[in-house]
């Protein structure tokens, strides 16, 4: 136990105290999110993720906030896992054939998440590429099947 938990720490990476910059990938609709990490010790960090859509019939956000703890591969490469959650809001208005179709409502959920992260020496930039299942509650009828993997590659500067 003491051999798996000194490996665990000697694997530790400081991480940097902040970085902003956009989470892109699918978002259950929402696309690519604004994102942010704040440093919380050497190894751990809060991640939180703001998407919305605004267009002609649809307007939604969902927030997102994931705990997240932090182990070095390699020089820059480092790898995460994670939990947390959020929630988020929605609502449609559009007309199609003479009938209009009009609805709203909120949604909370649950998530995990992992993934591979590298580090730039030169510059302050992260790259990464994670896979954060989704677990919905709500009866607003926002997603048919409640379970929702989110898959994005993010780039934010570190500072």
């Amino acid at each position: 136990m003491m051999l798996i938990g000194l490996a665990f720490t000697a694997q530790a990476q400081d991480i940097s105290k902040n970085a902003l910059g956009l989470r892109l990938g699918d978002n259950d609709g929402f696309g690519g999110e604004i994102s942010y990490q704040r440093g919380l010790s050497k190894n751990n960090r809060l991640e939180l993720d703001l998407g919305f859509r605004n267009s002609n019939n649809v307007d939604a956000f969902k927030l997102t906030g994931i705990y997240q703890w932090v182990w070095n591969i390699d020089g820059g490469f480092n790898w995460y896992a994670g939990v947390g959650g959020g929630l988020g809001s929605w609502s449609y208005d559009y007309r199609a054939n003479g009938t209009q179709f009009k609805d709203n409502g909120t949604f909370v959920f649950v998530a995990g998440d992992l993934g591979i992260e590298y580090n730039f020496k030169e510059v302050p930039i992260q790259l990464s590429l994670d896979i954060r299942p989704e677990l919905y509650f709500n009866s607003d009828n926002y997603r048919d099947d409640n379970f929702g993997p989110d898959l994005a590659l993010g780039i934010r500067y570190k500072f």
